[in-house]
């Protein structure tokens, strides 16, 4: 009673809309992504769900991010209880989009290891914090460990990669979403 959906979030509308803006095919979008054409062809008429790595392949090769596309795929709500799938036991990483629609703010949940040869860079500010277990990250030519209870925070433009040191690690990522535009403010005279 009151949560937003219950149904699985279909992400093929998003791909396809993205794709069409950039003006791409899906043979080019296949060629960045290294997917296969029938592979994404199945994604944007949501006949394949693709795992969490196949999205992030998509979103590179579309110039976003997997949390933006899902984003754009969920309609936003203005109140939204986004539940724990809290069935078994996790067996391999996963990401969980913590705040749900196109809003101002992302927040993503990541369990277990992560691709840590991934460097990232996001175009707004974001606040990495350890819920759980430790991470190390990359950033500007320096390593920072990090435990349970600490924070990162970066600010927009700034590759880094990250990845846990220890099983089940859960790192909750909060940033500006990479729809808006972040202005920083004028020096003052």
């Amino acid at each position: 009673m009151g949560d937003h959906k219950e149904q699985p979030l279909r992400v093929g509308a998003a791909v396809r809309r993205r794709r069409r803006a950039l003006d791409l095919t899906l043979a080019v979008v296949a060629e960045r992504s290294g997917l296969s054409v029938p592979f994404l062809s199945q994604i944007e008429n949501e006949r394949a769900r693709p795992s969490q790595t196949s999205l992030e392949k998509v979103a590179d090769a579309l110039r976003t991010t997997a949390v933006e596309l899902l984003a754009a795929a969920d309609p936003a709500c203005s109140v939204d209880v986004v539940r724990v799938d809290g069935a078994e036991p996790l067996t391999e990483p996963r990401v969980r989009s913590l705040v749900r629609g196109h809003h101002q703010m992302y927040a993503s949940e990541f369990t277990g290891d992560h691709d840590a040869g991934r460097e990232l860079q996001f175009r707004n500010d974001q606040l990495m914090y350890v819920a759980d277990g430790a991470v190390e990250i990359e950033a500007e030519g320096r390593a920072y460990r990090l435990g349970r209870g600490d924070t990162l925070y970066l600010t927009g433009g700034v590759r880094h990669r990250w990845r846990a040191t220890v099983p089940e690690t859960r790192l909750l990522v909060v940033a500006v979403a990479e729809h808006i535009e972040a202005v920083r403010d004028k020096p003052r005279r």
